[in-house]
């Protein structure tokens, strides 16, 4: 018999999976769909992202008929898989990430002393990490160039979808996908293959207005298809087709936020150290506060800042978070508070379903000051302002917030201005004016 193994990893779709693909034509007698449950999984962070994952596996155990699931070491939990089976080849989507790439190396390796080759085909990006570059051959380090070159670059059509394979189940002990609850009310977004496409194909009808109303947080004119990127129940070559047939303004900035998830993986492709730590080291010697009652206020959403606040319930609430809003919480954390970004990226990463290492951490350098294209340190978010500007009607706040559903819109992003505040509502922990001079002196103590 001629068989294969497809690993799985974050690609849980059968649809534009070349590796699948390939598996496919290496296997015509069967192939045997595994996972490894890596105690890479169970890190000090991403609760949410747990809960989610093992109800992708159970949905992907159905779809195939029976998924090969096994705990262990992935340099050790494959081969012993391939053996079993007799598999000639082993297939897996390229990963960029620093462990990852180490991981597939050393299971490269133990495959090789089978005579099993281990194939990567494709990645979970238009443009795999490390291929567009200037021309003397450096890495990009600014969004906007790196952009001009990747659209430049281009892209594959989606791959052809597969109508049948022949699944077969590796004799081997599996381990039960196990059951992780998410965090405390957090309530787990659609999953699947299926709710990507799905999704998908409603956004497409509002994607012409994506430009206008991306900064809003009290409409919902945003995708949500992070999460469906993250865990690849869609390909963005697949979202990227779609965009180019529509052809509008909206469906051009789009296709560059898409951009951006590929420069950042393109950035830790190159600079794996920043993942944990800074891409300006410059920034490491900033004077920095303890984290004390300030961050907890912060993560329960008790600032007193309503659009803070909103956020960072929204976040409790859903594991995940709009955009904008993001950009406001972050601000907050480390302009306001002067906490370092880490403490904030790390609970991002702890509660955020769709968290992508690289945009998340390159997300959060960026509003510090210290990572690529970093804004300036002195660019400093006022929550007031930027409540007012992007929630104008406080929708978003009062969705949240509903200690100021009854506010008046006059005073939503303000209500301690009221004559009679709402008393269960937090004053502000920090006054902003203060907060921002004093962020200002600590950036000219570091360049001094």
């Amino acid at each position: 018999m001629s068989t294969s193994v497809i690993c799985f990893r974050s690609d849980f779709r059968l649809n534009d999976n070349p590796a699948l693909r390939e598996a496919i034509e290496a296997g015509p007698d069967g192939v045997v769909p595994m996972f490894v449950l890596d105690d890479h999984y169970w890190g000090p962070n991403g609760r949410t992202r747990l809960a989610y994952l093992m109800a992708l596996l159970r949905d992907l155990d159905e779809r195939v008929g029976g998924l090969t699931v096994v705990h262990g070491k992935p340099w050790e939990a494959v081969p012993r898989v391939a053996r079993a089976v007799g598999a000639t080849s082993v297939h897996v989507a390229a990963d960029y990430g620093p462990y990852e790439k180490d991981r597939d190396d050393r299971v490269e390796k133990a495959l090789a002393d089978d005579d099993v080759a281990l194939v990567r085909t494709g990645s979970s990006y238009a443009v795999a990490p490390g291929r567009v570059t200037k021309d003397d051959g450096s890495p990009y380090r600014v969004f906007t160039p790196f952009y001009r070159a990747w659209r430049q670059h281009g892209w594959r059509a989606p791959a052809p979808g597969v109508r049948s394979v022949p699944w077969i189940r590796a004799d081997v002990r599996t381990k039960q996908i196990p059951d992780v609850d998410p965090p405390d009310g957090v309530a787990l977004p659609p999953l699947g293959e299926d709710a990507a496409r799905r999704r998908w194909r409603e956004y497409l009808d509002q994607v012409d207005e994506y430009d206008d109303l991306r900064d809003l947080p009290g409409r919902d004119a945003t995708s949500r298809m992070s999460v469906h990127l993250k865990w690849g129940t869609i390909h963005p070559r697949t979202m990227l087709a779609d965009l180019a047939e529509r052809g509008s303004k909206g469906a051009e900035a789009y296709a560059r936020e898409l951009a951006f998830r590929e420069f950042y993986a393109d950035v830790v492709h190159h600079r794996p150290d920043t993942l944990a730590g800074y891409y300006d080291k410059r920034f490491e010697a900033m004077d920095y506060d303890e984290p004390g009652e300030d961050l907890q206020a912060w993560k329960d959403g008790r600032t007193g800042f309503p659009i803070v606040d909103a956020g960072m319930r929204q976040l409790l609430a859903e594991g995940w978070m709009h955009n904008r809003v993001r950009m406001i919480v972050a601000s907050f954390l480390v302009k306001d508070l002067h906490l370092e970004w880490t403490v904030g990226a790390d609970h991002f990463l702890d509660l955020l379903v769709d968290a992508d290492p690289p945009s998340n951490q390159h997300g959060w350098q960026w509003v510090a000051g210290c990572g690529t294209d970093a804004s300036p340190y002195f660019r400093i978010f006022n929550p007031t302002s930027q409540g007012k500007k992007f929630d104008p009607d406080g929708t978003y706040v009062r969705r949240w917030v509903p200690e100021l559903q009854d506010v008046p819109r006059k005073f939503v992003h303000e209500p301690w201005r009221l004559d009679e505040p709402p008393a269960d509502y937090p004053a502000p922990i920090v006054d902003h004016a203060e907060e921002r001079q004093e962020s200002l002196r600590r950036y000219e103590a570091l360049r001094s």
